[in-house]
C-alpha cells in the first residue's frame, strides 16, 4: 500500500548465537583476563547475552552480523588498550560450531572422546600449506583437516604430541586455538540455551 511502512523486524530476530575461542589466556600464569572483564569487553563491542566457559577463552554471546564483522578488531583494541597485549580470537557461529561435531570424522571411527580435541583456524588453509603437513610427524597421533577445523586425536595426551598450534600455524599460515572434545561439545550445547 502506498505510505505505509513495512513492520520492523525484532532485534531479536536479528541476532545469532555465537563462540568466540580466545588463543592463550590464563594459561601458565600468562596473558592473565578476569572472566568479568572479558564479559566486559564482548558487551561493550555491543554483544548481547555474554557467558564465559571455563577461564580458558571461551566466550559464547548473541550479536548481529554487523558486529560480527568488527568484533576481532573491536576486540583487539580493547584488549590492547586493556591488557597491553594482544590476543587472537577465533568466531564461529552456533551453526558452524554444530557441523564440527557432525564432522567429526574420529567419531565415525569410534575413538575414545577423552583423547579428541579441534583445533580452530581464523581461515581456510591453502592448498600449498595443506600439502606441507607430514600425517606421521607424532605416532600414534592422527589429524583431519576440513574446512577451518584440524581433528585431532592424540592417544597419549594432546601435551605430549608433536602436532601443535605452532606446527600448524606455522605450515598453514594461519593462526589456530585449540578445545578438547569435551569443551567443543558444551560450546554447542550453549549455543543453543
Amino acid at each position: 500500500m502506498p505510505g505505509s511502512k513495512q513492520p520492523a523486524r525484532g532485534r531479536a530476530s536479528a541476532l545469532g548465537a555465537y563462540v568466540a575461542l580466545l588463543r592463550g589466556i590464563n594459561v601458565g600464569g600468562k596473558n592473565p583476563v578476569p572472566m568479568k572483564d572479558l564479559t566486559a569487553i564482548f558487551e561493550r563491542a555491543r554483544c548481547g547475552e555474554v557467558r564465559t566457559y571455563i577461564q580458558s577463552g571461551n566466550v559464547v554471546f548473541r550479536a548481529t552480523s554487523r558486529v560480527i564483522e568488527r568484533l576481532p578488531q573491536a576486540f583487539a583494541r580493547a584488549m590492547s588498550d586493556r591488557f597491553g597485549y594482544s590476543v587472537p580470537v577465533v568466531l564461529r557461529s552456533s551453526a558452524e560450531l554444530a557441523a564440527v561435531e557432525r564432522h567429526n570424522p574420529f567419531l565415525e571411527a569410534g575413538v575414545d572422546p577423552r583423547t579428541l580435541l579441534v583445533l580452530f583456524l581464523t581461515e581456510r588453509p591453502r592448498p600449498a600449506g595443506l600439502g606441507a603437513l607430514d600425517p606421521h610427524r607424532s605416532p600414534p597421533d592422527e589429524f583431519c583437516v576440513r574446512g577451518r577445523e584440524i581433528y585431532l586425536r592424540c592417544p597419549n595426551g594432546f601435551g605430549r604430541s608433536k602436532l601443535t598450534n605452532d606446527y600448524f600455524d606455522a605450515k598453514l599460515g594461519t593462526t589456530s586455538t585449540g578445545r578438547n572434545w569435551q569443551t567443543v561439545l558444551k560450546l554447542i550445547e550453549m549455543t543453543k540455551q
